[in-house]
């Protein structure tokens, strides 16, 4: 039951009609009288008027999706019902919701013992964790005497994921046993079985190089290697402020968190035990391996929230550094041009962690910073690594509006097909 208030907007009526009263009293006069029956018969009426409405008046918010993903076009149903027999001529929808950028509230009417129904629909462009409603309803009577605010308090949490991308130009060097990936120098047992090739990548030995297909294609490939164990993912995100660049969704952070949402899904698709590190604002974020749906969605949740700290990258490995066996690989995403955090990466290797370096490139989200001589100690050391630059993930996927709605494909015989539709269909009311 809603939090029902009727408050006296205009005095000037009741003045009105005390004057008069008094004028009768004073000096009896028919025009007083009539005057003080037209005005006191209004006042009333509005007072009937504005409580009936208080009592009939009843608003229900339903959305579809309990969680969206940045992109997403975000759907409601607004029902506004009026069981009084007096209509309202002017009804404000007023929502007091959280999520940037979108807008609900709206002025309508509605007639007596009716009900009206409307969607609205907006772009959730930035993750994290957000509201929808309460609401506040007021209305009031025709001639302005009453306003009638009721407090809708019904609400529901609304989670923004950040966007999963294809990302098919990164691959992860593999650690564990032979035949898990990438072979390591210092390997006890080898394996023939190869399951393709595919292109060269820093850290990979001559051995492994497919001679045959380098000459046909012109460039460096080597031979796929079954794998014999899976190795577990550990996906280490820095979140040092200080080390970023740019602004918005055009900035390493967003990008950095949008690389190990996408890695950590493609790790999950294929049966790796993923685990997530990050040190932010609200502290450490550890996620140990695991291979389960659930490790998804913890995933995805914890890098919707995430926001900026000062913890820097090398101290985030030197506390990862017990935890990891020697089954693991190690997928670093940074924007640290500077490289000073490579020398923490040095014991793990010799452990027979395998690294990947994700190094976002500054320069291209407008900051500071020259990764050349980053990238050449990654060489020779004989780290695998990828150069990220805001081009990268430039794809549909990022782009505000392209998930949520129908989507059809119009046949060259002129029949729809349909291509997708949203996730979850169902109505969920507000409570």
């Amino acid at each position: 039951m809603p939090n029902a208030q009727l408050k006296l907007y205009s005095r000037a009526l009741p003045v009105i009609v005390v004057i008069l009263f008094v004028l009768q009293l004073t000096w009896a006069f028919q025009g007083w009288t009539i005057l003080l029956v037209g005005f006191g018969g209004a006042w009333l009426i509005a007072y009937l008027w504005s409580r009936s409405l208080a009592r009939g008046l009843r608003l229900t918010r339903e959305m579809r999706f309990g969680w969206t993903q940045v992109g997403d076009v975000l759907e409601e149903r607004f029902t506004l019902a009026n069981t009084a027999a007096a209509p309202a001529l002017w009804v404000e929808v007023r929502d007091h919701s959280t999520l940037p950028g979108y807008v609900a509230s709206r002025a309508t009417g509605i007639g007596g013992d009716a009900e009206n129904s409307w969607t609205v629909t907006g772009v959730c462009t930035r993750r994290g964790a957000y509201t929808l409603g309460p609401t506040t309803l007021r209305a009031g009577d025709p001639f302005g005497i009453y306003t009638v605010t009721l407090d809708l308090p019904a609400r529901m949490n609304l989670m923004v994921m950040p966007p999963i991308v294809p990302l098919p130009k990164i691959e992860i060097a593999s650690g564990g046993r032979a035949g898990a990936g990438r072979q390591r120098s210092d390997a006890f047992e080898r394996t023939v079985n190869a399951a393709g090739v595919r292109e060269y990548l820093p850290g990979d030995g001559q051995s492994q190089i497919h001679w045959r297909t380098t000459a046909r294609r012109d460039a460096l490939f080597v031979r796929q290697l079954d794998r014999a164990t899976s190795a577990d993912w550990w996906i280490v995100l820095d979140l040092d402020q200080r080390v970023q660049a740019g602004h918005g969704q055009d900035s390493t952070l967003e990008h950095g968190v949008i690389l190990a949402a996408s890695l950590a899904d493609r790790g999950l698709r294929a049966k790796r035990q993923v685990g997530l590190l990050m040190c932010g604002d609200q502290g450490l974020e550890w996620m140990p391996p695991r291979d389960s749906p659930a490790r998804r969605w913890e995933i995805l949740r914890a890098l919707a929230l995430v926001s900026p700290g000062r913890t820097p990258l090398a101290n985030l490995l030197s506390q990862l550094n017990p935890s990891l066996k020697g089954v693991s690989s190690l997928i670093i995403i940074t924007p640290a041009a500077q490289g000073d955090w490579i020398e923490t990466v040095l014991p793990l290797r010799w452990r027979g962690i395998v690294p990947t370096v994700l190094l976002l490139d500054p320069g291209s989200f407008g900051g500071r910073g020259d990764v050349r001589a980053t990238l050449a100690a990654l060489a020779d050391l004989e780290i695998a690594h990828h150069v990220i630059t805001r081009d990268v993930l430039d794809r549909p996927e990022m782009r505000p509006g392209r998930r949520g709605h129908w989507e059809w494909h119009v046949s060259p015989r002129g029949r729809a097909i349909l291509k997708s539709k949203p996730r979850d269909m169902a109505w969920k009311v507000l409570t």
